[in-house]
């Protein structure tokens, strides 16, 4: 018997899966399909991305589904379109065989019209990204009001999009008796709010540790000077001629920037993010699969939903704002129990928040030197060396040209030949890296920027006209301290934090008392996780906020969302950086 049969799927399903390969269910399968066919009930599943989790809760509603009604009887909501074509996709795989059985894509960047269309012709199940749902919904094209399933995928990647409101209204529109399925790789607060609001006694499946990556991945971490991060980018995938894999940015430009420096340094490489079109991404991802490109660069937001295997390195060439971010980022490889890489590239401000990351997420990070000029090219040569060896010889292909080419080597000897051989293949590497500089950061530095410092929240931001370096250079030429207090500043978009020299925080404390920016007093106090740390009680929880005005302000939650660890950007008040369109956040 195929052990998804045990599992209680069976018939043509059944029949459908075999034809994909499905041998033996992954452990979110195993627990999670045999509950949704029998107890009819709510459920929270927690899981690490490429676990499964599409058939976990696909194979159950194709068992469930009434495929001879030609209404709506399925939602299933998910954060892109990348991740709702994927969805679609595998579902119309799982009802092959099933006779009248229709699923429907519906996201931004296609027609609304022909979504509508679909709709009519009588699909069961519909694949959703919240923004499009919505309009749907508000043009009267979609009918959920009879739904029995509503299905949350990536439910912590929708509400770090945006998409609570939404999310909101498309659940109001659905029936109180249904069942709600909340998949998630992590857990934070409003995904629990979601589960506490929406749904009654939810049967909770976790895989793995809450909020946890996959086990199998190995995390690195290297220093070195922010002048030297794209050369030290080059260096890791120099130093890894096999990679396949995708390098993180934090904004679009940046994206595009590094694709565009790495085409042009000789790399095979392509960028993804949300100014591109449908069609251009499309024809990025359709390279990225076929593996035509090795490397994909993209920002957090496009590349959510990606579900490709057997990507070995996800690069980090900044780390993202919002720690649930990187198990998300590192979740894109070592799929399917599959083993993979998870690299950070960092500069000296920010060694601190690896250990952050190690305690939130209870991982070790291992730090590693970049490679030198002489170790890439080592690594080359016999990555080269190996690749001819296990070349497999095209007998009938060569065939008729062996005489001439024999006659023409007849004079050199075997070594001769190699090194010929050799010296013309790999002379690129040979002097590119001939005089390559050390990218390391000496310890000696290291020690020498390695200040204790404690971490202050002020309450000015990018509306006040400010960056990381104008903040640093405000504090320090008002204070008048010196040596300059402010070691490095993290400004937000209503606040900031900064990191101060400890031996001179009262200083800097007392200097401040009465500071104006612009004519607005300025307030600094010790962030939530200062006080923590300096008086064992956790702030985290408090109710007080730090606000700026209707709309604006921060509110120090619980949880450990961002790098300021308590501090949360009150995203269910406003939206900070983002466009209220709809469409326009549909397509991202």
């Amino acid at each position: 018997m195929n052990r998804f049969e045990e599992l209680g799927i069976s018939g043509n399903v059944i029949k459908a899966i075999a034809e994909l390969g499905f041998e033996s269910p992954t452990p979110i399968q195993e627990q999670a399909i045999p509950v949704l066919l029998k107890q009819q009930s709510d459920l929270v599943a927690l899981a690490q991305t490429g676990t499964g989790k599409t058939a976990a809760f696909g194979l159950p509603l194709t068992q469930l589904i009434d495929f001879n009604r030609r209404n709506v009887q399925a939602l299933i909501l998910c954060p892109t379109r990348e991740l709702c074509l994927q969805i679609t996709s595998d579902l119309k795989s799982y009802t092959k065989f099933i006779s009248n059985a229709h699923v429907t894509a519906i996201y931004g960047g296609s027609s609304i019209d022909a979504q509508a269309r679909e709709i009519r012709k009588g699909s069961q199940i519909v694949v959703a990204t919240p923004g499009r749902m919505v309009d749907m919904i508000d043009r009267r094209l979609v009918d959920i009001k009879q739904i029995r399933w509503a299905v949350l995928d990536e439910a912590d990647e929708m509400l770090n999009m945006g998409f609570q409101e939404d999310l909101n209204t498309i659940l109001s529109h659905t029936p109180k008796d249904k069942n709600v399925w909340l998949f998630s790789a992590t857990m934070p607060n409003e995904v629990a709010r979601i589960a506490r609001n929406y749904m009654e006694n939810p049967h909770e499946i976790t895989v793995g540790n809450r909020n946890q990556g996959a086990s199998n991945i190995n995390h690195l971490f290297y220093v070195v000077h922010a002048r030297d991060r794209y050369n030290a980018l080059k260096r890791i995938l120099d130093f890894n001629p096999g990679v396949y894999g995708i390098v993180f940015c934090r904004t679009r430009a940046e994206t595009q920037e590094i694709s565009d420096s790495l085409i042009r340094d000789g790399y095979s490489a392509d960028a993804l993010h949300g100014d591109l079109s449908q069609a251009q991404r499309d024809f990025v991802m359709k390279r990225f699969r076929a593996k035509t490109i090795q490397m994909l660069v993209a920002t957090d937001v496009a590349a959510r939903g990606i579900d490709v295997d057997d990507i070995s390195h996800v690069i980090n060439y900044n780390l993202p704002d919002e720690i649930e971010s990187y198990t998300h980022r590192s979740g894109r490889t070592a799929r399917a129990g599959k083993s993979g890489t998870s690299i950070v590239i960092l500069n000296m401000k920010e060694y601190g928040k690896i250990r952050q990351l190690e305690r939130i997420l209870g991982k070790k990070f291992t730090e590693s030197k970049i490679p030198t000029g002489f170790d890439v090219c080592e690594k080359q040569l016999f990555h080269l060396v190996k690749k001819i060896h296990d070349t497999e010889v095209n007998e009938k292909g060569i065939e008729q040209y062996l005489p001439k080419i024999m006659e023409e080597l007849k004079d050199l000897t075997k070594e001769e030949l190699i090194k010929r051989f050799i010296t013309d293949e790999f002379s690129r590497f040979l002097d590119y890296y001939k005089n390559a500089h050390d990218l390391n950061i000496s310890p000696e530095v290291k020690k020498e920027r390695n200040v204790n410092t404690k971490r202050m929240f002020v309450n000015l931001g990018q509306l006040d006209g400010l960056d990381n370096a104008k903040l640093k250079q405000f504090i320090n030429n008002y204070s008048k301290i010196q040596p300059t207090p402010v070691v490095a500043a993290d400004v937000r978009h209503t606040y900031s934090f900064i990191e101060v020299d400890e031996s001179l925080y009262e200083q800097l404390r007392m200097a401040m008392e009465g500071a104006e920016h612009n004519g607005r007093p300025v307030r600094m106090e010790l962030s939530a996780r200062a006080k923590r740390d300096s008086s064992g009680n956790n702030y985290g929880g408090g109710a007080h906020s730090h606000g700026r005005g209707k709309g604006r302000g921060w509110s120090a939650g619980g949880g450990d969302k961002k790098w300021g660890r308590g501090h949360s950007g009150g995203r269910g008040n406003f939206r900070e950086g983002r466009k209220s369109s709809r469409s326009y956040r549909d397509k991202k």
